[in-house]
């Protein structure tokens, strides 16, 4: 009996146990290995922040859908991959053999990248740890005002800090330090043109510079500027978890798992990943939940025929996708290429489609 081990609970593979829930692996034993024991809905995590919804409106609880799927579940983490002996390392001291292995276990965020964030700075992920640790950002807002600081130029950092300015108001004085260029600057310029305008009009004060140093009471910019910042928020630019070094998988200039076209690695076919982990050698794609949901359905099919010794099949993903951005308030943005639109029904659109991929995910 051939086991699948199942690296982290990612979006696509919480399809995967859906997908096992429906129709149990043949000749297969399976394993979910994730650190938390619920997967957070990355794009619902806004409205989270913004008080639009509770943290069980926003989560699929991984325990009671495993055992759907008949998969066992440890809550750990990955430490170290052995291709070579196909066995998985984890924190608690546990080693797990596996005869295929799929890894969506997301990208993490450097906490050295800039000096002091580690000991000071909020980060965004993990999301399921951010969830839990904004609430105490929530609540020192009810003693005194703060000035927050989001540190990020991107759909992240320009959805928090508006979440933010939406829950705290007059409580907190917001900014935003890009990293150097324009809020969401790999967006169409009508897109950025709609978010600035949000921002100003939000209160949202915009730093176009890098941040260069935190500390316990500062942010200092590029420009050698200082912010007074009682709550620093990092929501910078994910990177590949340091344990796929050494790893023996090929990886990309950036350290994530390279990919073809079959969701496998092109160095160990009976390796899978997808998600903000791997990389696509034949059709890079940006880092976005909306590509790592898109890639559940083929995951799924793949590790099923792979198991059980079928063809597997192609998956080709599409070259633009739809992004709805929230702009704290029940307001969103639109854009599809170079098409965007806003307003309340864009936000009243992205609820309905976030919180109907939740509900179709869970036990």
């Amino acid at each position: 009996m051939k086991h699948l081990v199942l690296l982290g609970g990612g979006h696509a593979h919480v399809h995967v146990l859906r997908d096992l829930a429906a129709l149990a692996l043949p000749a297969g034993r399976v394993t979910l290995v994730s650190p938390y024991p619920r997967a957070v809905y990355s794009g619902m995590v806004p409205g989270l922040v913004a008080g639009h919804y509770q943290v069980d409106d926003c989560s699929i609880a991984l325990p009671p859908l495993a055992a759907a799927a008949q998969a066992g579940f440890v809550e750990s983490a990955a430490t170290a991959i052995d291709t070579a002996a196909r066995t998985v390392t984890l924190a608690n001291g546990q080693t797990l053999h596996y005869d295929v292995l799929s890894l969506d276990t997301g990208a993490v965020m450097d906490r050295d990248a800039i000096p002091g964030a580690r000991e000071h700075a909020l980060f965004l992920r993990p999301i399921e740890q951010f969830a839990v640790l904004c609430n105490g950002l929530l609540q020192m807002a009810h003693s005194r005002a703060l000035s927050v600081v989001v540190i990020g130029g991107g759909a992240g950092g320009v959805e928090i800090a508006m979440a933010l300015q939406q829950r705290l108001g007059d409580r907190a004085r917001l900014s935003l330090v890009t990293g150097g260029g324009a809020p969401l600057d790999n967006y169409p310029e009508r897109v950025q043109e709609r978010v600035l305008h949000a921002l100003k009009r939000r209160g949202i004060t915009v730093f176009r510079d890098p941040c260069r140093e935190v500390t316990a009471s500062h942010v200092w910019l590029g420009n050698g500027a200082r912010l007074q910042c009682d709550a620093p928020v990092a929501a910078i630019g994910t990177s590949a978890p340091a344990w796929l070094l050494g790893s023996g998988l090929a990886l990309d200039a950036q350290g994530f798992v390279l990919t073809g076209n079959t969701l496998q690695s092109v160095s160990h076919p009976e390796v899978f990943a997808a998600g903000d982990v791997a990389s696509r050698s034949d059709a890079p794609r940006p880092k976005s939940g909306v590509y790592a949901v898109r890639s559940g359905p083929p995951l799924a099919l793949n590790l099923r025929r792979f198991v059980g010794g079928g063809p597997l099949q192609a998956h080709h993903p599409k070259e633009r996708s739809l992004n709805l951005l929230s702009c704290g308030s029940r307001c969103a943005i639109a854009a599809w290429g170079n098409w965007s639109a806003q307003g309340r029904w864009v936000w009243w659109w992205k609820n309905h489609l976030d919180r109907s991929f939740v509900r179709s995910m869970r036990a």
